[in-house]
């Protein structure tokens, strides 16, 4: 798959791994991971479904109607390259914080119900439910961060609580971080996220 392995200066820290929105490309989010992470090394994916030229992680049907299947395809697809860049760039198994945007987003959702030890923490920024009625994957302890929108065009506030009761269901420590900036990022959304990962030990340099 289209990456960026960035080496950090820290090796102690886990790798984010950075999951871009739909359109974007495995640098857009770099610059954020590095806020969220200082000293971190970073690995920035690409998805490699194309809609009208932009690229995704996965197909969608319509407008917030996902191609389950091709996201289950997908989803087994990128464990599978996580597994070899890790051990392209000697990086321990489940090593990784995934840092996703609304569709990058979504797919790191869909690693996380699928794969129990594949995160050691999650970032979902504006993400939806991936998929529903299945059995998730076993994420005791999993710290999971999600950024949401009290005003967001595109996803309703009961899918976003929907995905913290599922995420908690299975053990992770799902949490939810409200803003009124609509589908988009914004700055106290970001401070928000850099200070809860600061509250986990070993996650972030700050918190070791």
């Amino acid at each position: 798959m289209n990456h960026v392995f960035r080496k950090g200066t820290d090796e102690r820290l886990p790798v984010l791994v950075t999951f871009h929105g739909t359109g974007g490309n495995e640098r857009d989010l770099l610059p954020l991971a590095e806020m969220l992470s200082p000293g971190a090394s970073l690995l920035g994916v690409r998805g490699n479904v194309l809609e009208n030229g932009m690229p995704r992680f996965f197909r969608r049907l319509a407008e917030g109607v996902f191609d389950e299947e091709d996201l289950v395809f997908r989803t087994h697809e990128m464990k599978q390259f996580l597994n070899e860049a890790a051990e392209q760039y000697g990086i321990a198994p489940g090593n990784f914080i995934a840092v996703g945007y609304s569709n990058g987003a979504n797919i790191a959702g869909s690693l996380l119900f699928h794969y129990s030890a594949l995160f050691k923490a999650a970032v979902l920024l504006h993400p939806m439910v991936p998929l529903r009625g299945m059995k998730l994957a076993e994420l005791k302890g999993v710290p999971v961060f999600i950024g949401a929108g009290t005003n967001d065009p595109l996803v309703r506030r009961e899918e976003t609580e929907e995905l913290e009761q599922l995420l908690q269901g299975a053990g992770a420590e799902a949490s939810v971080y409200w803003s009124n900036q609509g589908h988009r990022l914004s700055t106290g959304e970001v401070e928000a996220a850099r200070g809860w990962l600061r509250k986990h030990d070993g996650l972030t340099a700050l918190s070791q």
